[in-house]
């Protein structure tokens, strides 16, 4: 994000003043957009952290995801919105445009790094099942989220060593110095994670499909056996093979009784009893996915889309303007990609309300004890 600031001038004459109506209407849209943020990634962290039902490993993910938001909208957003305000003259010093920048850069990064290491962690529960731990984060994701925040910082670390201290640097304009830069991040942070990403979900939902399916048949199965056992008397040899060991399609798991398919405490599982966990502790385990886990899943991709609705804008017209220096880029386009690309920060909150049902339970439920 911190390669807009190219946009605010050319040479060193410094940018135009902005108008006054313009002013105080990125003003009033900033502190708008800084409490929208703050409220409802504040209000995710916090659900994550209180409510039992949503500590699952994704949602730990998402909290990532949220922290990166929120630090956006306390250590960026603000300078940026008062250089807004200034009509895009930088008045602060030098050291404080490199650190904005370079934090810029780096929760950028970071929120679709977050969003790329969701994909693979989906990805591994749904194609690699065998030994996936859902009710608990584990050292893989705890590693996986860590490095998704030490890449960041890597790709954000040049700005604030000295990228940016470049002869005849003009004081009253905050932006990237070095073109060569504002394409490395930017195929860093968005051209190289944004495809793997699209595959992985790709994977994902095929993985899923096959779960559906055999969902589908298991249920079909089961009904079709407890129809069976109701109507039909078992003949001796049914049961000869129930006295040796329990059938692989449990008839009465229809009916609401734990089993290798139907409801288990409420919420509707299915189980392959061929993958099983290779400790010995284990037995014979299986892996599942149930009915809450794949309405979770179906909400990343709203998610994700709604990063790449904001964000491709943004990417196109500054990698653009690096590498094509002929190309006019209108200030005003240049600041409505920008402005759309904070507003994804505070879209994500919403579409968890909107599409999960246990976030949106837990809002409500918090803010009617403040309302």
């Amino acid at each position: 994000r911190g390669q807009r600031r190219g946009a605010m001038g050319n040479g060193t004459a410094g940018p135009p003043p902005a108008a006054p109506g313009h002013s105080i209407a990125a003003l009033v849209l900033g502190i708008l957009l800084i409490l929208l943020i703050v409220g409802g990634n504040g209000l995710v962290c916090l659900s994550v952290c209180t409510e039992r039902a949503l500590k699952t490993t994704t949602n730990y993910f998402i909290v990532s995801l949220a922290v990166a938001d929120l630090l956006l909208a306390l250590l960026v957003l603000p300078l940026y919105v008062y250089s807004e305000f200034q009509g895009g003259v930088w008045s602060l010093s030098t050291v404080l445009c490199d650190a904005l920048m370079t934090m810029d850069v780096m929760l950028c990064t970071a929120s679709i790094f977050n969003l790329c290491a969701i994909s693979v962690d989906r990805f591994i529960a749904v194609q690699i099942p065998l030994n996936y731990n859902r009710r608990q984060i584990d050292l893989r994701q705890l590693i996986l989220i860590s490095t998704t925040w030490i890449l960041a910082f890597a790709v954000a670390s040049p700005v604030i060593f000295g990228l940016n201290n470049v002869p005849d640097r003009d004081p009253s304009l905050c932006q990237l110095e070095d073109d060569n830069y504002i394409v490395y991040s930017s195929i860093c942070s968005f051209f190289i994670p944004c495809p793997i990403m699209l595959v992985l979900y790709c994977g994902m939902f095929q993985g899923l499909k096959r779960w559906e399916e055999a969902r589908k048949a298991k249920l079909r199965g089961c009904i079709y056996g407890a129809n069976r056992k109701l109507y039909h008397p078992p003949t001796l040899m049914e049961r000869e093979q129930t006295r040796l060991g329990p059938p692989e399609c449990n008839p009465y798991a229809a009916a609401g009784l734990p089993g290798e398919c139907g409801m288990n405490n409420g919420i509707q599982t299915v189980s392959y009893p061929h993958l099983r966990y290779p400790h010995p502790g284990h037995g014979r385990k299986r892996a599942k996915i149930n009915g809450r886990e794949r309405k979770a899943m179906r909400v990343l991709p709203v998610v994700v889309g709604a990063f790449l609705f904001c964000w491709t804008p943004f990417f196109v017209v500054h990698i653009t303007r690096a590498l094509c220096k002929s190309c006019s880029v209108p200030p005003q386009v240049t600041s409505t990609v920008t402005w759309l690309g904070y507003v994804n920060s505070a879209l994500n909150p919403i579409i968890y309300t909107v599409f999960n049902a246990e976030f949106r339970n837990f809002f409500r439920k918090l803010l009617q004890l403040f309302c």
